[in-house]
């Protein structure tokens, strides 16, 4: 979240960035309102505990006990007046809390104004397969190949799951595979997270998992707990450290992450709603990095390079998308999208979101309460956090079936993950 402080001092542009991002302005106000609210009770409450203090200096020269009682009554008074400050201090406290959480992350400068009809696409990597053939789906090759089960998927968990049989298992471990490997080859930390996280975390990381209305909440919760399935790694990631003071020189920690995500997709009904494209289950392996203000833009392009790196070795037509800010995230300051071209999506073939990236600032960190100390400074400061998909396994497959099938209706497998797939050619099971 922002600084309650850097949105009193800068609450016209706070403004401004909220319209930009296409949320209310009104929090806006009431942190202004709240906080210098806080500030004079805060301050109200440091003045009536000096009283005390005064009263404690005069009780030594208290010579008869009626001026000792007296003294005593005094510093009871003020112990009561301090009690009353600090209830309603706790009230504006929490009210300020809440309205802090309403207010997304301030824009990078660069980041293209408007909806997600103003994203600007900043690189172009290979161009869209064209087929002498008349071109399937994922879902039709899926069927032909006998690489996944969605009928056995909604009959034991629903619409939006799904069995992966066969290759279709094979290739989602060598995507997990191969995408782990070029993240530790670059120097990311292997991590397998909880696919579980505390409502608290979620929150700290951005996530709504308390949002009532449940045409928009995007998180399962567990009932009777305070626990939640995660929707993605980085939020196991990010509360891996929460509370936690580095010193400068540990910075920055770069992870790579691998689990499973849990998303409602709460009003997406009628969107991308066939096969593995938009689903409730998924694996995902997931880089993050703590970092100092100094390299996270540095780190942000580190971590775009290795998603392009990634689907260049795929051998995919890829862009890359500089995200607007209507489009993004309450968290992020600046955000990439990867969107790979696949033949199978919409009439005649679509780009669809494969990875993303984002710079979050200190917005998670503050949250989270995750600083840094160095040797320059006085104090503590709060780091910035970076996240970025390596891989989405469901995204990353519905690519792959699709741009390399064959007019014999076999799917060559892409070379990078041959070696944990075992073949060269998917062909159809026979019998």
């Amino acid at each position: 979240m922002l600084d309650a402080g850097y949105i009193r001092d800068n609450a016209d542009a706070v403004k401004l960035n909220c319209r930009h991002r296409g949320v209310s302005e009104e929090p806006v106000d009431r942190v202004v309102a709240f906080e210098t609210k806080r500030k004079e009770l805060a301050q109200n409450r440091g003045e009536t505990a000096a009283k005390k203090n005064e009263i404690s200096k005069q009780f030594p020269q208290a010579k008869t006990p009626e001026a000792k009682q007296a003294l005593k009554d005094q510093a009871a008074a003020i112990d009561k007046e301090v009690g009353v400050i600090d209830v309603e201090l706790k009230n504006i406290e929490a009210d300020l809390l809440q309205n802090l959480l309403l207010i997304p992350n301030m824009t990078h400068p660069d980041a293209p104004v408007g909806s997600e009809h103003a994203n600007k696409v900043v690189a172009q990597f290979g161009e869209p397969r064209k087929f002498d053939f008349k071109a399937k789906d994922h879902v039709a090759l899926c069927e032909s190949l006998d690489l996944a089960d969605f009928e056995a998927g909604t009959k034991v968990a629903g619409q939006k799951f799904y069995f992966l049989k066969n290759e279709g298992a094979l290739l989602e471990i060598a995507l997990v595979q191969y995408a782990m490997l070029t993240a530790v080859k670059a120097g990311y930390t292997p991590v397998i997270t909880p696919d579980l996280a505390r409502v608290d975390v979620l929150e700290g990381i951005g996530f709504m998992p308390r949002d009532p209305n449940p045409d928009t909440r995007q998180v399962y919760t567990i009932a009777d707990t305070d626990l939640c399935l995660i929707a993605t790694a980085e939020i196991t990631l990010g509360g891996m450290h929460r509370d936690r003071v580095f010193d400068e020189a540990e910075l920055p920690k770069r992870y790579v992450g691998l689990s499973h995500c849990f998303r409602t997709e709460a009003g997406a009904a009628g969107r991308d709603t066939r096969g593995l494209y938009r689903v409730h289950q998924f694996t995902k392996v997931e880089m993050f990095a703590f970092c100092t203000p100094e390299n996270s833009d540095a780190i942000h392009a580190e971590i775009r390079a290795l998603e392009e790196q990634i689907f260049n070795g795929l051998g995919l037509a890829f862009h890359v998308i500089d995200t607007a800010t209507g489009d993004l995230g309450g968290p992020a300051y600046r955000k990439y999208d990867l969107e790979a071209w696949m033949p199978g999506r919409g009439e005649g073939g679509a780009y669809g979101e494969i990875t993303s990236t984002s710079n979050c600032t200190d917005f998670q960190a503050r949250r989270l309460g995750i600083r840094y100390k160095g040797k320059g400074f006085k104090g503590t400061r709060f780091v910035h956090t970076l996240n970025g998909t390596a891989v989405a396994c469901t995204r990353a497959l519905v690519a792959i079936l699709e741009n390399y099938q064959q007019a014999d209706g076999t799917v060559v497998v892409p070379e990078v993950l041959r070696p944990w797939v075992g073949k060269d050619v998917i062909t159809p099971k026979k019998g």
